[in-house]
């Protein structure tokens, strides 16, 4: 029959959506020895994708250069092969569509139209699992109810995020002499004279509890010691629990470069890292905050009414109205207002979307990622190595609250963050979970 996928061999067969490319342009490299095929109309989405600044447009253009270099001048009839120990891509034309799903499925959605392909190729291999691959859970669920195996691209998933590193422990019965130590004038105790069986991650910080008293410390990723850690304010912001006290240490510590910081609504994150780069902003050419425009209801800003920086306001109010606490809690005539605003007049304060430092020279910056679990690994990744000498980066989000519409808790920038940087020695991470914003907005987070 002509247009049919017939394979010879035990392989898996892999339909991609165009979704999964977006997401990651390398996705074709991620199936080991199995077979992918690219629905055509995958490619004629790519292509409405491939001009643009964006995350989304980068990876459209790459994939489709990728999938150029592969073919070289050969064709795709019968798949080529991707690389060693890898299987193969097939690019495949629409077919007619099949009779078990014309009832159901307007042909003109192109969702369907890939549904279609993978279903073809399902009947054509009936002796082959074929996979159709989709970060759209509706997409997943309309392959399923067909008979077709539907999965989430899952290669850059947290598998089990109730592991997930918090960044903070506490140990109880230390021995008192230990903790009196921590108050003295070295300030710190050798993590073997805790006795413990298991390792502390660097940076990673402790409640340590005697009978008597307790202290707040951290195992230093560079000089391995416990040391004890200090309740100080950062700007006129004074940290309300421990919590807040071992963020504004990471914050502030010169030599800690990267800090995520997770929690839900009104812990403070962002107040407490507006506040922290504020604090150390003498060792600073600038002070960046960002945060990814996440499109309303799946659509694009463009859709709003006014100017760009209309459109853009209600994505920033957030990060001006942790700026305005810090003010207020300044007062109207003090110094540390007067700073505040001269720094945003001469933009040494700048805050801005994250599309707005493509370009940019990352230098000397103390640069603050808002809601950083709307961001892909991939964009994570991206921002990152961007960073040049004496950059630091703070990575603030909830990663059970978010608005893109292909990430989870599972997939997001930020999950993926946390758990690849855990045990570098450049990088911190504080898990907030009591909430200071107010009685009410505590107990409407812990009880609605």
């Amino acid at each position: 029959m002509p247009g049919e996928c017939r394979m010879t061999n035990n392989k898996k067969i892999f339909v991609l959506d165009t979704n999964v490319i977006l997401h990651d342009s390398s996705c074709i490299r991620q199936f080991q020895d199995n077979d992918v095929m690219i629905p055509i109309t995958v490619l004629e989405e790519l292509d409405q994708f491939k001009k643009g600044n964006g995350a989304l447009n980068y990876h459209a253009r790459q994939f489709l250069r990728e999938l150029d270099a592969l073919s070289s001048n050969r064709l795709f009839n019968g798949g080529l092969p991707i690389g060693e120990g890898l299987g193969r891509v097939r690019v495949r034309m629409d077919r007619e569509f099949h009779e078990d799903l014309v009832a159901n499925f307007p042909p003109s959605v192109p969702d369907h139209l890939i549904l279609n392909t993978a279903y073809h190729c399902a009947k054509d291999n009936p002796g082959h699992q074929v996979t159709l691959v989709t970060k759209d859970v509706n997409l997943r669920m309309k392959a399923k109810s067909v008979g077709l195996m539907g999965e989430d691209y899952t290669t850059d998933h947290v598998k089990d995020i109730s592991i997930l590193y918090r960044g903070i422990r506490t140990l109880e019965d230390i021995d008192d002499e230990l903790v009196s130590r921590m108050y003295g004038d070295e300030g710190e105790i050798e993590v073997h004279e805790l006795g413990l069986d298991t390792e502390f991650a660097p940076n990673e910080y402790v409640i340590l509890r005697s009978p008597v008293r307790s202290a707040l410390a951290c195992c230093d990723g560079f000089t391995g010691c416990i040391r004890r850690v200090h309740k100080e304010p950062a700007y006129g912001i004074m940290p309300r629990n421990a919590e807040q006290t071992f963020a504004l240490d990471a914050l502030t510590h010169p030599d800690i470069r990267l800090v995520t910081l997770s929690g839900k609504a009104g812990t403070g994150k962002t107040l407490l890292a507006l506040a922290g780069a504020l604090a150390c902003r003498q060792s600073f050419r600038q002070i960046f905050l960002g945060r990814p425009v996440v499109p309303l209801s799946n659509k694009d800003i463009g859709f709003l009414p006014g100017d760009i920086q209309s459109k853009l306001n209600p994505y920033m109010q957030p990060l001006y109205d942790n700026l305005g606490v810090i003010k207020d809690q300044a007062g109207e005539d003090s110094e540390n207002r007067q700073k505040i605003d001269e720094m945003q007049e001469s933009e040494k304060l700048k805050i801005a979307p994250l599309s707005y430092i493509r370009g940019r020279s990352l230098l000397k910056i103390f640069f603050i990622v808002d809601e950083a679990q709307n961001l892909t690994p991939h964009e994570v990744k991206t921002i990152i190595t961007r960073a040049g000498a004496g950059t630091k980066f703070v990575f603030t989000g909830d990663i059970y609250q978010i608005d893109h519409p292909y990430l989870d808790k599972h997939s997001n920038g930020l999950t993926y963050l946390i758990e690849k940087m855990h045990g570098q020695n450049l990088y911190a991470h504080v898990n907030l979970v009591k909430g200071e914003r107010s009685e009410l907005a505590e107990l409407a987070s812990n009880l609605l």
